[in-house]
C-alpha cells in the first residue's frame, strides 16, 4: 500500500511540475508569462526600451522633477506628436495644454500663466487659445521635449547605475519584474510587463526625481491642429508666461 501511495505521489508531482517549482507548492512567478522574468538586468532593460521605442502610442502620467521643480505631466505620444497636460505648483500659474502635430507645436495656457510676463496686458484674451510656439522661440525645445516619444522615454527609462534585477510584483494588476539601477534602486526603477510585449509600466527616476505610470501602449488616439480659430500666431517669438513658467523640460 505504502509503495502505492508513494508510486501516486510521485505522479502526482510529475503533472503539477508545469506549474508549480516542486510539491511543496511554489508557484513559480514566471510560469505563463513573456519570459522575461528570466533574463538578467540588461537583457530585460534591453528588451522594455526596444518594446517602448516599437509602441505606435503610450499613456505616461506623474511626477517629474527638474531643475529643482515638480511638475505633474499627463501625456499621450505617439510618433507625430502627442497632447495633454503640464502643471507645476511651483510657479502658481496653473496647468498649459501643449499639442504638437509634427514640427507645430501649440502652448494653451490659463489667463493666470500670461499674466506673469509680457504678454500681462493680453492674457485674458490669449486664455482658451492655442499659441503657436515657433522654432525659433527659446521655449520650442524645451516644450517640444514633452511631446517627443522616443526621445522622452529614453531620458525616462535610463537607470544609473549597475542594473540588477528586483522582485516580481504587479502594476495595475499586471504582473512585472523590477530592474533596479545602483544599488537597491538608488539609481531609478523600472517595473517591466511579464503579460504580452514587455513594455515599461512604471518609473521611479533615480534621486526622487519623481515616479511615471506608464500605460495604454499601441493605443491610437485623435491627433490634429486645432482650428485657425483657436490659434494665435505670434510670429518667431511668443511673449513669456514668466520666470519659471515655461520648463527646461524632464
Amino acid at each position: 500500500m505504502r509503495t502505492r501511495n508513494a508510486a501516486l505521489a510521485a505522479a502526482l508531482c510529475a503533472v503539477l511540475s508545469t506549474a508549480l517549482t516542486a510539491c511543496g507548492g511554489t508557484e513559480d512567478p514566471d510560469a505563463g508569462t513573456n519570459g522575461v522574468g528570466k533574463l538578467d538586468a540588461a537583457a530585460i532593460q534591453q528588451k522594455t526600451r526596444s518594446a517602448a521605442r516599437s509602441a505606435d502610442a503610450v499613456h505616461l502620467s506623474g511626477n517629474v522633477v527638474s531643475q529643482g521643480r515638480t511638475y505633474r505631466i499627463d501625456m499621450r505620444l505617439k510618433k507625430n506628436g502627442g497632447t495633454g497636460r503640464v502643471s507645476s505648483s511651483d510657479t502658481g500659474a496653473g496647468a498649459f495644454e501643449l499639442l504638437r502635430t509634427g514640427d507645430d507645436l501649440y502652448l494653451k495656457a490659463p489667463a493666470a500663466f500670461w499674466a506673469r510676463g509680457a504678454a500681462a496686458s493680453a492674457s485674458a484674451k490669449l486664455e482658451g487659445k492655442y499659441v503657436k510656439v515657433p522654432a525659433a522661440d527659446p521655449s520650442y525645445p524645451q516644450l517640444w521635449g514633452f511631446t517627443e516619444k522616443d526621445a522622452l522615454l529614453d531620458g525616462l527609462l535610463g537607470l544609473h547605475g549597475t542594473p540588477s534585477r528586483g522582485e516580481h510584483g504587479k502594476v495595475g494588476g499586471v504582473p512585472t519584474i523590477r530592474v533596479n539601477g545602483g544599488s537597491k534602486g538608488s539609481g531609478g526603477t523600472l517595473d517591466v510587463s511579464l503579460s504580452g510585449e514587455p513594455y515599461p509600466l512604471r518609473v521611479q527616476r533615480a534621486g526622487g526625481a519623481g515616479q511615471l505610470e506608464l500605460g495604454d501602449w499601441g493605443k491610437d488616439f485623435a491627433l490634429s491642429a486645432p482650428a485657425k480659430g483657436e490659434i494665435v500666431d505670434y510670429g518667431k517669438r511668443i511673449p513669456s508666461g514668466g520666470e519659471g513658467s515655461l520648463t527646461a523640460g524632464p
